[in-house]
């Protein structure tokens, strides 16, 4: 299995290459396995523990071992909370008191010697206690905020937890920012997903793939009863998201694990053309299970032929029929909807019942954004109902660069298929404030734009 060894022995990567990590979920995902896949490919476990230490949090330590799952050696990641690992606490799924991970997380079978382990328990008086009190999402917030964390692990924590408190608080009807973490909860989650940050950025890594994800089938014990698998939070999050069947019934997938992909992947579908360069198995606590309960990352850089982001992806086509709604009105929703972030918004002239002219108002989204389409659509338009489908998508590889012109510096976005160079298009909005600021026609600005573009290659 791969190491630190294994990607020092590695070329050195060209300064274009991008390290890519694509999570294969076959049996699911949860915050330790995460970790342990990441620890499998070369985080160091000292390094992890130093900048966990910057969340200024005490009564903790976590531990690593190298464990058979099935056929598959892989690193089992594991937290002691007050000297108490995760699976003497039978914790549950996540419900109103908190969030936390459950099933296959934080847990080991007995008998079984930790290699490594760092403790927190000793970080001085001003280290807040690890079960003082409860967390709600607000106080999670500044606890991140406030660290002296890098920028990145920051922001990218922050958008995980966000994932798992809205999805907690529609579950239960709450405000988002008052959405409670046990107390044991709380810093388990912190740590799965603020460490899962910390090795991600650790490792280099750029950009964060994934396969469909198994999310397990049957019923867990909570302390108010049995709930379905998938949990009610898991299922929230993974809206939109490419899922697998798997034979295993139990929970695969926890709300944690879930939150971690969507909040940090950027692109789901198969593995992408890449020359791997390490792979990594993090380990559940289950044993024995017909699909061995691990996930494995691999780390690589995308081939030559394909240097640049994907040439296909999924996006949802929501759609509503409306016949009494001003254009001005129509024009206001557009405008909200690319504000929020639709990648088009148009209107195609339709005839309706009773022979009445109106319009259907298309949108293309990101999957994620179903809801908030929706919202926007119901809100602001006269619509009582759309439609929706994921449509799969082919498209041209983009990246900007600036060119000089003698007008001036102007964008050009480049479109590349298949690693071939086949549009130029100059930025419209800076050709337009070129020709107006030299008086010159906007023709002879797009076309300068495009002529520097095609020498600079």
């Amino acid at each position: 299995m791969s190491s630190s060894a294994a990607l020092g022995n590695q070329e050195p990567r060209a300064r274009s290459q991008e390290l890519i990590l694509f999570l294969d979920p076959f049996s699911g995902v949860a915050g330790d396995m995460l970790i342990g896949a990441l620890l499998d490919l070369g985080l160091d476990l000292a390094k992890l523990h130093h900048e966990l230490g910057k969340l200024n949090l005490r009564g903790y330590n976590l531990t690593s071992k190298r464990v058979m799952r099935g056929a598959i050696s892989s690193i089992k990641f594991d937290v002691e909370i007050n000297g108490v690992l995760q699976k003497e606490l039978d914790l549950g799924p996540s419900d109103a008191a908190g969030v936390h991970d459950h099933g296959h997380g934080h847990s080991h079978a007995d008998g079984e010697s930790h290699d490594h382990g760092h403790s927190h328990a000793d970080s001085g008086p001003s280290a807040v206690p690890a079960a003082a009190q409860q967390r709600n999402f607000a106080e999670i917030k500044k606890l991140i905020a406030e660290s002296s964390l890098s920028e990145r692990v920051k922001t990218d924590s922050i958008r995980v937890f966000t994932r798992l408190a809205e999805a907690e608080a529609r579950i239960h009807a709450m405000e988002v920012e008052s959405v409670q973490f046990h107390e044991v909860g709380a810093l388990d989650s912190i740590i799965d997903i603020v460490g899962g940050c910390i090795g991600i950025e650790s490792l280099g890594v750029s950009q964060l793939w994934c396969g469909p994800i198994a999310l397990g089938s049957g019923f867990v014990k909570c302390e108010h009863g049995l709930i379905p698998v998938p949990a009610p939070a898991t299922l929230e999050i993974v809206k939109g998201l490419p899922t697998r069947p798997s034979p295993v019934q139990k929970e695969l997938t926890t709300p944690t694990g879930a939150a971690l992909i969507a909040g940090l992947c950027s692109h789901f579908g198969a593995m992408p053309p890449m020359r791997i360069q390490a792979i990594g198995y993090g380990a559940g606590s289950r044993e024995g299970q017909a699909v061995p309960n691990v996930l494995r990352a691999i780390l690589g850089v995308l081939d030559s032929v394909a240097q640049t982001p994907p040439e296909s992806d999924s996006i949802l086509e929501i759609s509503a029929n409306i016949d009494d709604s001003t254009p001005e009105v129509m024009g206001h929703v557009c405008d909200q909807l690319l504000a929020a972030g639709a990648l088009d918004v148009f209107l195609t002239p339709i005839q309706m019942k009773k022979f009445r002219p109106g319009s259907m108002l298309t949108v293309l989204a990101e999957p994620h954004l179903r809801d908030t389409v929706a919202a926007i659509l119901f809100r602001e338009s006269s619509t009582f109902g759309l439609r929706y489908t994921q449509q799969s998508r082919l498209k041209l590889s983009r990246q900007i660069e600036s060119v000089p012109t003698p007008f001036g510096p102007i964008r050009v976005k480049i479109g590349t298929w298949r690693g071939e160079i086949v549009s130029r298009h100059p930025e419209y909005d800076d050709c337009k404030a070129a020709a107006e600021s030299r008086n010159v026609p906007l023709q002879d600005v797009i076309a300068a734009a495009r002529q520097a573009s095609h020498s600079q290659k």
